[in-house]
């Protein structure tokens, strides 16, 4: 085992504009940039936390800081499962070690983690919460886009009028929308059915974490995904019967290692998958992009929002997202 050198950094990304949700507004993100080097190889991850845990930037680096000893003592992605509690910290963690991992061993992630090489993916692009037709406009904007999610408020005349006017302004495109716990289940009847008529195809967390039984025996017309009440693999059971979804974020699940098991898992259980992601730089998705060769539906779109991404970066183009190892997750040994 190779002892190793941490070190755990914050960095404040800037939004090209304010991003608005269900409850929040988000100008600036915190993140934790992790770099684990053994001497001669360095891996790098970044975490973003979890807004509505409080898994802020100062509580990753206090996570990372009581893990310090035993990461530098030369940790392994499986005993860091048991050594530092899910979130943003651990996941830095985790994703710099698979980054490392894959340097060490010559070969790239993917072919780390036993997998096929990666293909480009459909990902869809996300309106913030405004006025439905300044909406309408940003959908029009994101022209090459195949897949478009919609942040919702909580409001529901405002709300279904916003996915009126984005769906007749973009009849061409997957429409998904994100509720962001901003409903009750009396209201979801009438949701449900102004998203039906607009052609929806995905309503993500409607009601609040720790409502899910609210849900026994509702019968949507609409697939429910889990996003605020699917956090680590210990939730697939508590879904079925309520939701069809599982939304996979690496900062909620605490990093790769964790992501992948929730993937089979919900394979096993019948649940579709999706990978979605809070807000970061290039070097937080690509993880994420690896998790998203397993998904049915891939929301990887985080670089778009921020002023400056990181180079190398994450390539968007014609509705499509990839990722070489040139970003992260190592290189290919020569030919």
């Amino acid at each position: 085992m190779t002892d190793l050198t941490l070190t755990a950094e914050r960095e404040t990304l800037r939004l090209a504009a304010p991003f608005r949700i269900s409850g929040h507004v988000f100008e600036t993100c915190d993140v934790v940039v992790v770099t684990l080097c053994d001497g001669t190889h360095t891996g790098r991850g970044e975490g973003g936390g979890v807004y509505y845990l409080n898994d802020d930037a100062d509580n990753m680096l206090a996570a990372i800081e009581a893990a310090r000893p035993a990461i530098e003592a030369g940790v392994t992605r499986a005993e860091l499962q048991d050594l530092m509690p899910a979130g943003g910290g651990r996941n830095a963690v985790d994703c710099a070690l698979w980054d490392l991992n894959a340097k060490q061993a010559g070969v790239p992630v993917w072919q780390l983690a036993g997998i096929a090489p990666p293909q480009a993916k459909v990902t869809t692009f996300t309106l913030g919460a405004d006025d439905p037709e300044v909406m309408a406009k940003g959908a029009l904007a994101y022209a090459d886009a195949r897949a478009i999610k919609v942040k919702l408020t909580g409001d529901l005349s405002l709300d279904l009028e916003r996915v009126r006017h984005i769906r007749a302004a973009r009849p061409d495109v997957w429409l998904g929308v994100d509720a962001n716990q901003g409903f009750a289940i009396d209201e979801l009847d009438a949701l449900v059915a102004g998203l039906v008529e607009c052609d929806v195809a995905l309503l993500e967390q409607p009601l609040a974490r720790g409502r899910e039984s609210d849900l026994d025996g509702y019968d949507s017309a609409i697939p429910i995904a889990a996003d605020e009440s699917a956090l680590t693999s210990a939730d697939i059971a508590g879904l079925a019967g309520r939701f069809s979804v599982f939304n996979i974020k690496l900062d909620k699940c605490g990093g790769l290692t964790e992501a992948l098991k929730i993937a089979r898992e919900c394979r096993e259980a019948g649940l579709g998958v999706m990978v979605g992601n809070m807000v970061g730089t290039s070097l937080a998705m690509a993880p994420g992009f690896v998790v998203a060769q397993f998904c049915d539906i891939v929301d990887l779109d985080g670089p778009t929002f921020l002023a400056q991404d990181r180079t190398p970066s994450m390539t968007y183009s014609d509705g499509l997202v990839s990722c070489g190892v040139d970003v992260w997750g190592g290189e290919e040994l020569p030919a």
